[in-house]
């Protein structure tokens, strides 16, 4: 099994009241690393000081495009000084998104913050949703972006749930990209219906998300195709608990599933 890693993003609720507290527990529950997204008002130092006391690495980050391109040195120095390896673009605003005005703008920025990570000795990722599964001239907005900007300035992150209600087989789209797919995030959901397109849990009411194992996802396939493909890391996130359970319950019962397989 490749070593899994939690999205703090997932525990949102319960790092903004305890952070020190929550690190403690992921570590207890089995976690070997974390994916940060944020700091939660702590610095750099304070951080890498409180994972090195607990004897966990946060492998990578999420982090704004904006905030990154307004000072791509000290944001990515900040991150590199915690001991990520990774650093990723968690969401592109739809200015910046294919067929947009800033789109042209994003492109070289990406290609700028990759530069600079790259000097810092991490790697630039691109975290995708739904909606870069739209298509533009017979191929996906995903696509188009790593072919605009090369595999030395950008590696994916390939959001396995977005995958799936975008219509796609996730385990195949992982393997698509095989050698440039060092970080894969697992991810379950229910929704009734077939996915019908990239904006579907939009429109969707049943959509939920769940924890791994307890919703419409293969995971064991998806493990597979993760290992097939390379990576190096497993990142575990939900967006929202399951109904009736707490955000660490899922983060338990996610990390229970894959130590299963």
């Amino acid at each position: 099994m490749l070593p899994i890693a939690l999205q703090v993003y997932s525990v949102r609720d319960e790092i903004t009241r305890d952070p020190i507290g929550v690190l403690r527990q992921v570590k207890d529950m089995g976690y070997d690393g974390i994916e940060l997204a944020g700091l939660y008002g702590y610095s750099s130092y304070e951080v890498r000081q409180a994972l090195d006391d607990y004897g966990m690495k946060a492998i990578s980050a999420h982090v704004a495009y904006d905030e990154m391109i307004a000072n791509p040195d000290a944001v990515l120095g900040s991150y590199a000084a915690i001991g990520c390896s990774w650093v990723a673009i968690p969401h592109l605003a739809e200015h910046y998104r294919i067929g947009a005005e800033k789109y042209d703008e994003a492109i070289a920025g990406i290609k700028k913050i990759g530069e600079v990570a790259k000097k810092k000795g991490m790697t630039l990722l691109y975290h995708n949703h739904e909606f870069e599964f739209a298509k533009s001239n017979g191929e996906y907005a995903l696509d188009l972006l790593y072919k605009a900007v090369p595999a030395d300035l950008l590696q994916t992150q390939i959001d396995t749930c977005w995958a799936k209600v975008a219509g796609l087989d996730p385990a195949a789209y992982v393997r698509k990209y095989a050698g440039r797919a060092p970080v894969v995030h697992l991810k379950d959901y229910y929704m009734e219906g077939d996915s019908s397109g990239a904006d579907t849990p939009r429109r969707n009411s049943t959509f939920r998300f769940r924890h791994l194992g307890a919703g419409m996802q293969d995971i064991p396939a998806l493990v597979q195709a993760s290992v097939d493909a390379g990576a190096q890391w497993l990142v575990v996130e939900q967006d929202m608990p399951t109904e009736g359970m707490t955000s660490i319950e899922c983060a338990r019962e996610s990390l229970k599933c894959l130590r299963s397989i």
